[in-house]
Formats: C-alpha cells, structure tokens, sequence
C-alpha cells in the first residue's frame, strides 16, 4: 500500500497525462469489465455536479472538508487525477479564507467539466 505523498506523487505525475481519465486505471479497477466501467463513468458524470453544488453551499468546513474527500475517493477511483489532486487539495484547504475556496471551487469545476466532456465524448 502506498503512502499518502507516494500516492500524492503518483497523482500529480497521473494528472499531466492528456486524457481527464485513466481508462488503464479504469480497466484494472473494474477487472476488464465493459459494462461496469460505464456505469462507473455513468454515476461519476451525474454526480459531478452535485460535488459542485455542495461545495458551493458549503457552511463550514466540515461540510467544504467532507464533500471534497468524497469527491477524491470517487475521482480517485475512476482514475480522474487532476480532480482528484485539487479535490486533495481543497480538502487540505477546508478552514482557508472564502478567496482560496472559491478559486479552488473554479479549478475543480473546470477540470470536472472536462471529464464530463471525455465521458459525453466516449458515448458518441
């Protein structure tokens, strides 16, 4: 098992690569199975702004700290890196100041629309 700053390491090296999505990743979590990786990629869509509007609504850290550690794990799952390292991050960010969380808030809806777009574009 790797520590936390293996596994942060590991992330950030993941999270240049071009595609918002691992599917090697994906392919080995969901052990080859087709169908279960588009579900996966299914509920992570929908659910992608959910995180969002969590976030947003967030009244205390706990709440802001909680949503992004939901979001890492499910983004780590899928092999979405780069939201995974700023969900990482905005979770480290809980108690920041309004300015930091918003600018965070921004770097992970972007980087969530772009996996949007990826699984939207891998339906066509």
């Amino acid at each position: 098992m790797a520590t936390m700053s293996e596994g942060n390491g590991e992330m950030r090296a993941q999270a240049s690569t071009a595609r918002p999505i691992d599917l090697v990743h994906l392919s080995t979590y969901t052990l080859g199975n087709s169908s279960l990786e588009a579900e996966l990629l299914g509920l992570f869509r929908n659910q992608a702004d959910v995180y969002i509007s969590r976030l947003e609504a967030a009244t205390s850290a706990d709440e802001w700290k909680n949503t992004a550690h939901s979001l890492k794990g499910s983004a780590k799952g899928l092999g979405a890196w780069t939201v995974a390292m700023l969900a990482e991050q905005a979770e480290a960010a809980a108690g920041a100041d309004a300015t930091t969380r918003r600018a965070l808030l921004t770097d992970i809806s972007d980087a969530l629309s772009a996996v949007k777009h990826f699984i939207d574009s891998m339906a066509e």
